[in-house]
């Protein structure tokens, strides 16, 4: 991925309308509570995610501990524009995918064929792991469309009530169809090599084969995956892949069962290579993770809102 330069001191973005009412909001927990306590360590770097459980290179994975944020003093108006929409997160693989390699090699039916049910993730070079990393941003995301009164389900999240492993790709396109979202949105990173940097939203192409019928979400998903790359862009400063994509930001696929099997508008964003020492100092940053959270946030209540 290629930034603002080789040290990435990217140049202020434009702060976004969400933004804005986040900014006020923190202000006043500071000298309010007297206590510095940041939603969801939207301020503080937490170091590559040291207090979000263990890596796999540690011997283990201890579950992520929710955390319940205070809510945000947001206007009225900001706190119910997304009343009566439903938004699907899917925290791209599961901490406890290692711990049960069987399962998730089982295939399952994506319609164009099959293919193995999920896969363990990659992993930063110094073993903070996608799983990690997903679900983190996943969370810190729900936080800030529910200010602003959206339902929001996740399809995992992390705390082995709901799934030890998985879900299966195909659940996960299943869980977004049961609860009639009217946006979904995979969070990823990518695992590519060294030098390949930046995002990219993946979006579904037509795809009309078995139980996979796209043809009615393809243009809504697509209107997503550009405001998703919009908003992120302007939150985090980052620049589109420089390795898929053409520069666009932007990679059709029709070989992923969580797209093929969707009936609602869904989209991926692989948020940047953990393979690449300039991005993975990105991705295990507390306060990028916020950024990237607000980023995708911004293009989902964009796309929601129609504007």
């Amino acid at each position: 991925m290629s930034y603002a330069g080789p040290g990435f001191e990217p140049s202020q973005p434009r702060r976004s309308l969400l933004r804005r009412p986040l900014a006020v909001a923190l202000a006043v927990l500071v000298l309010g509570g007297g206590g510095g306590w940041f939603v969801w360590g939207a301020v503080a770097d937490d170091g590559g995610g040291d207090g979000a459980g263990k890596s796999l290179s540690s011997g283990g994975y201890e579950p992520l501990t929710p955390i319940s944020p205070p809510a945000l003093a947001v206007p009225s108006e900001a706190a119910n524009s997304l009343a009566g929409k439903v938004v699907v997160i899917d925290p791209g693989h599961n901490p406890g995918n290692f711990k049960h390699t069987a399962e998730i090699a089982r295939k399952v039916d994506i319609g164009t064929n099959s293919k193995e049910c999920d896969t363990t993730g990659t992993a930063t070079n110094s073993g903070y792991t996608e799983a990690e990393f997903t679900l983190d941003v996943a969370r810190r995301l729900r936080t800030i469309l529910e200010q602003q009164g959206a339902t929001v389900k996740l399809t995992q999240d992390g705390d082995r009530s709901d799934y030890a492993f998985g879900p299966c790709v195909d659940d996960r396109a299943r869980i977004g169809n049961a609860a009639h979202a009217d946006a979904v949105v995979s969070i990823h990173a990518d695992g590519s090599a060294q030098g390949n940097r930046g995002f990219h939203v993946i979006l579904p192409g037509a795809v009309h084969e078995g139980a996979a019928d796209t043809r009615s979400i393809v243009g809504p998903s697509r209107l997503l995956g550009e405001r998703v790359k919009a908003g992120f862009i302007d939150e985090t400063g980052s620049e589109p892949s420089n390795y898929i994509g053409g520069g666009t930001g932007l990679d059709t696929r029709t070989d992923l069962g969580g797209l093929n099997l969707s009936t609602v508008p869904k989209v991926f964003i692989e948020c940047g290579n953990m393979r690449d020492s300039k991005d993975a100092a990105l991705l295990t940053s507390g306060s990028w993770r916020q950024e990237a959270a607000l980023g995708i946030s911004e293009g989902i209540v964009s796309f929601l809102r129609g504007s």
